[in-house]
């Protein structure tokens, strides 16, 4: 019997959670996502130190304003980063627009831009790479307008049925929606522990999934952050799951049969196919008080992983 890890592959893309080149090396993801806490983890490693000293250098080359110098920095880092990954994986690797620009529509496209055109530079094709945008409102209209320009998105951040929807209709390439985030909020709510498809971030993501299936949208569905490797069996079959290299080296340690839960060709029962106003939304997200508060925490997060990389960056 094969182990987990291969079963998963034969039924689901998986995707490397890590900025960690030997463990792609080691777990042979298609892609790979990286986000803000994981390249500052990734630029105190030693095997990335030229890497550092390199975006250093160019951001200094390009000048500006001090915030301007650490903002040139922190992307060629995440474009260098990402070469380096994707010499090792033979599909597309994330980069995150900074968090900080999540409610700055104009900011994030321009951004985005600005991370695509320097992956050109270097040789790298926009079809290898996903520009990870939260799923803010804004977030969702820029992914509109670069999808139209070919440069595709990745929506993270995203805890919420509404923006799920809105992100289809705006024909988002692909969307992570976080099982490990939703699980965290319910269990610490409601005391219980939560198991397979009774846990509440699974429950999300298998609505999600039978949604964009029933009504054929070809937004991508990548479930996110999971806690344990039941929750990823309980998604088996999603277009995508983005693991850690610890849960993947715990599949690859299990030969049990790995039975598929999601199939989209046979999607399970969905509610009647709708399209959100901004009010609408804002409203559906207001009234989710796990979304509400997990993506305004998650940009927090985000944002202060950027900041201490920006302080790292600056000594």
């Amino acid at each position: 019997m094969i182990n987990k890890l291969e079963q998963l592959k034969e039924l689901t893309t998986v995707v490397a959670d890590s900025g960690d080149i030997e463990a792609m090396k080691a777990y042979l993801p298609i892609d790979a996502t990286t986000n803000p806490s994981l390249l500052l983890k990734a630029a105190a490693m030693p095997q990335y130190s030229e890497v550092v000293s390199e975006a250093k250098r160019t951001a200094e080359k390009i000048g500006g304003s001090n915030q301007e110098t650490l903002d040139h920095c922190i992307d060629r880092l995440a474009v260098l980063i990402g070469v380096e990954i994707l010499k090792i994986i033979p599909g597309r690797v994330s980069t995150e627009v900074d968090a900080r620009l999540s409610f700055d529509s104009k900011a994030m496209v321009l951004r985005a831009r600005a991370l695509i055109a320097d992956y050109e530079s270097l040789g790298v094709s926009r079809d290898r790479v996903l520009i990870k945008l939260a799923a803010t409102w804004e977030g969702i209209q820029s992914a509109q307008i670069l999808e139209k320009e070919s440069i595709n998105c990745n929506l993270t951040l995203l805890f919420s049925f509404a923006q799920a929807q809105a992100s289809a209709d705006a024909g988002a390439f692909l969307i992570s929606p976080f099982v490990g985030r939703i699980y965290d909020w319910w269990k610490k709510q409601s005391g219980k522990d939560f198991v397979g498809a009774a846990d509440p971030g699974v429950q999300s993501v298998t609505r999600i999934f039978d949604y964009y299936k029933t009504y054929n949208y070809k937004t991508v569905v990548m479930g996110a952050s999971f806690r344990n490797t039941g929750q990823i069996e309980a998604l088996a079959g999603c277009d995508r799951l983005t693991i850690s290299p610890v849960l993947m080296e715990e599949l690859a340690m299990d030969e049990a049969k790995l039975a598929q839960a999601l199939d989209a060709d046979n999607p399970g029962e969905s509610e009647l196919k709708s399209r959100l106003s901004e009010c609408d939304f804002r409203l559906q997200v207001n009234d989710n008080a796990m979304a509400t508060e997990k993506l305004a925490e998650g940009i927090r997060l985000f944002a202060a992983d950027t900041l201490s990389l920006e302080l790292q960056l600056a000594n």
